[in-house]
């Protein structure tokens, strides 16, 4: 199990992320605010989480959509999945956007996205004059076949 640094970036108000069952791979994000933010339809927020981390190298933290919030209201996460850096220390916010068709309101503590840490490497490109022949080759979108 890999062990993260967590700092609480606004001590009043602040939720630690949290799986929901034991296979979860995401953990809710909650939004550390001292009062309700509206979100007008075809509108976004930037909602903070009031948690800062200290990823260590060689992870990330996704900050996506939680699924209950997009199908019941169209709220998401604007850039997801966002990347939170294993060399940023500042709070989490996190940018929600209603595409429903009514004002949707963020109260103190709802949870509004989940974060996966994941593992990445960092590449070196290797400049080649042709890439190896696959079976799709330059084929591009739905060339791959059904939906």
């Amino acid at each position: 199990m890999l062990t993260v640094k967590i700092l609480k970036a606004v001590p009043d108000t602040t939720y630690f992320p949290t799986c929901a069952t034991s296979g979860s791979a995401g953990m809710d994000l909650y939004a550390a605010i001292n009062q309700p933010i509206d979100i007008p339809s075809q509108e976004r927020r930037l909602v903070g989480s009031g948690i800062a981390i200290a990823l260590p190298v060689g992870f990330e933290a996704q900050i996506r959509s939680r699924s209950g919030l997009a199908s019941n209201h169209g709220v998401v996460v604007l850039n997801a999945p966002g990347t939170i850096d294993s060399d940023y220390r500042g709070e989490i916010k996190v940018i929600l956007a209603n595409f429903g068709d009514k004002t949707f309101t963020i109260e103190p503590g709802m949870r509004i996205a989940q974060m996966v840490v994941a593992r990445y490497e960092q590449v070196l490109w290797d400049l080649v004059s042709d890439l190896p022949d696959t079976e799709r080759g330059a084929s591009g979108i739905g060339s791959s076949g059904g939906f």
